[in-house]
């Protein structure tokens, strides 16, 4: 049996054998191990993990079945609210959200609540559960923008609920940021996207990819030609975001986007894939989210030593402690209370070196963290031939742009309602980052949960 008082460790890749390959770090829990860990669970009355989680998984519950050895039980109770739990016990910060809600963590650890989501999910991928889907359909007919976190969830309810749902995707494959953005390290494209993807198919989800809205065809032709009688926007927020320092349009500057796009979808870490992408010997990557960890372990595998350079101190590091940790074991070095001022080139044209400040922190911003100050004189220069701009993403104004009616913040972000996920146009939906801006897998997931619950509620009000 198990500390109560401590998680049960879950077994990871050695960091130097890991530091050299693509495979998933974290191994997870065996049905043994899993089981000890639920053990753990107090199963509170009042229970404040299903507080913190975006999506509202019965945790508790879930939890018992697995303490019970019940695994298909555990799978149908997480399935009712999350259509990706295998996704989610990966990459959300669980650690700020149903954990750190969690009462045991009061007097020791909190449960591992993601590596038991995770283990769950990973059993039903590997055993073909099938989801429940609706015994039958509605009759109306929506479509989703976007097969990330927000539209594969929002698609996924909605069919559930009997609606005919066909999504449509800009790449030529699902799963928008799922498969672009986030490393095969953390998460396994086959292994564990693809499948989930089937998953939402086996509830008569339909897909179209190559479809660019805005290009291709637009909300509007959907609506008034194809027959759509609502539309949900989860499109994503793609489009990179600059410094505007001098050196920052040099050759070998990547935007975090691009960088991550040429390893992750177009494969170019496999050497039988033609994906040219720039390995750098010296990386410095811009910025300390989980996007800039992501991109700093990638060059890392590559073969580069890794810098990141963040304004601001540890604690203020936005991206996840377990990033943070697995990029350290790795060896990035961490520059913090550093800021880039110039990229210097060579009379060649390539980069030699990116000249930074050193910073402090004053008073509070609008955020609410300590606004970093730069310290006159400070500069110095950090000798690198590579640098990865990973300063956060807007969306793209494509969709906005051409739609009639469509309400947009000084950001272009779309304006839609926190609670159901409806935009100034009747009809149409929009949540995840085309709403918010960059932000985490489950929080686009819980906002595609909002409009599947918004777009119900519009359809059938029209019944009515």
């Amino acid at each position: 049996m198990a500390d109560m008082l401590k998680k049960v460790p879950v077994r990871e890749q050695d960091p130097k054998v890991r530091a050299t390959n693509f495979d998933e770090v974290c191994l997870g829990y065996n049905l043994e191990e899993a089981m000890d860990e639920a053990a753990r669970c107090l199963n509170c009355k009042n229970a404040k993990c299903i507080q913190g989680c975006p999506v509202s998984i019965d945790i508790p519950a879930f939890i018992h079945e697995v303490k019970e050895g019940n695994i298909e039980e555990a799978y149908k109770v997480i399935g009712k609210s999350s259509a990706l739990p295998a996704i989610c016990g990966r990459v959300c910060p669980q650690e700020s959200q149903c954990e750190g809600k969690c009462i045991r963590g009061i007097k020791g650890e909190p449960v591992s609540i993601g590596k038991l989501e995770r283990f769950v999910a990973d059993y039903a991928l590997e055993n073909d559960i099938k989801p429940v889907g609706a015994e039958k359909q509605n009759g109306h007919k929506v479509a989703v923008i976007g097969s990330g976190p927000s539209g594969l969830t929002c698609a996924g309810d909605l069919a559930k609920k009997g609606y005919d749902v066909t999504v449509f995707e800009a790449l030529h494959e699902l799963g928008g940021v799922l498969v672009y953005g986030i490393p095969e390290f953390r998460l396994p494209k086959q292994k564990v996207v693809a499948k989930e993807i089937e998953k939402v198919k086996e509830l008569g989800v339909k897909f179209e990819t190559n479809v660019v809205i805005g290009k291709s065809t637009t909300i509007d032709q959907l609506m008034e030609e194809e027959g759509f009688e609502a539309v949900f926007i989860g499109s994503g927020a793609g489009l990179p975001m600059f410094m505007g320092i001098p050196g920052e349009n040099s050759n070998g500057v990547f935007s975090a986007n691009e960088y991550l796009t040429r390893s992750n979808l177009m494969k170019a870490f496999d050497d039988s894939y033609d994906t040219p992408i720039i390995a750098g010997k010296k990386v410095a990557v811009v910025g300390g989210g989980n996007v800039a960890m992501d991109a700093a372990r990638t060059a890392l595998r590559l073969g580069a030593d890794v810098h990141i350079i963040y304004r601001r101190s540890e604690a203020e590091l936005p991206a996840r402690v377990e990033e943070v940790h697995h990029a350290k074991e790795e060896g990035v070095v961490f520059n913090l209370l550093t800021n880039p001022k110039k990229i210097n080139v060579d009379e060649k044209g390539n980069i030699s070196s990116v000249t930074v400040i050193k910073m402090e922190l004053g008073e509070p911003d609008a955020s609410g963290r300590r606004r970093p100050v730069e310290i006159p004189g400070s500069e110095y220069d950090i000798q690198v031939d590579t640098v990865i701009m990973a300063l956060g993403t807007s969306p793209n104004p494509l969709i906005s742009s051409t739609t009639k009616g469509l309400e947009t913040n000084r950001r272009k972000c779309i304006v839609a309602d926190e609670e159901n996920g409806q935009t100034s146009k009747e009809g149409v939906f929009a949540g995840g980052d085309a709403v918010t801006g960059a932000a985490t897998v489950i929080l686009a997931m819980g906002a595609g949960k909002a409009g599947a619950k918004g777009i119900d509620e519009y359809l059938s009000g029209r019944e009515s």
